[in-house]
């Protein structure tokens, strides 16, 4: 990606970002795009955690949800954030509240739950969890460090469902 007036403005001000390698930014900047075409095409422009679950019943009621090839991005969360059925220091930096169904990502995460409405449920919420955690700063505190696979997975569920249930035409 070619230098920008941003880009140096952020490399000269921005705790951490001048350190960044280039495919952590463009994948910073990739999931920012896809979540932005997310949020219009499919959340008609209101993305909340209650319009969330209610869209991931409403595939789930319809048999869309395809949650069968969400395999490789969920073997990846519940990698990162369990391990022997315990949560890891990184599950704790999701910032999960109350109503991001947290009992159902947790289920979910450490195997207790493989219904596929609560798969593609908690991948949902985890995505959800990465945009706030970007969009309201609190990725800064780690100066984005370390950020490359979550956002890289996070893109590919946010293509997936592009692709499965939004008119891109």
């Amino acid at each position: 990606m070619p230098s920008t007036a941003t880009e140096e403005w952020l490399e000269r001000r921005a705790p951490g970002y001048g350190i960044l390698p280039a495919p952590d930014r463009q994948a910073i900047y990739d999931f920012s795009l896809l979540w932005s075409l997310f949020e219009a095409k499919i959340m008609a422009g209101k993305a909340r955690v209650d319009r969330l679950t209610a869209q991931v019943d409403s595939w789930a009621e319809q048999d869309t949800l395809n949650a069968d090839q969400y395999g490789e991005e969920l073997a990846y969360f519940r990698a990162r954030y369990f391990d022997d059925g315990e949560p890891t220091g990184f599950f704790h930096g999701l910032k999960l509240r109350d109503n991001d169904n947290p009992d159902i990502v947790t289920a979910v995460l450490s195997r207790a739950d493989d219904t596929p409405r609560n798969q593609l449920l908690a991948l949902v919420m985890i995505v959800w969890r990465y945009r706030n955690n970007l969009f309201h700063g609190a990725k800064w505190t780690i100066e984005l460090r370390d950020q490359h696979d979550n956002f890289t997975h996070a893109a590919s569920v946010l293509m997936r469902l592009l692709e499965d249930h939004a008119d891109l035409h």
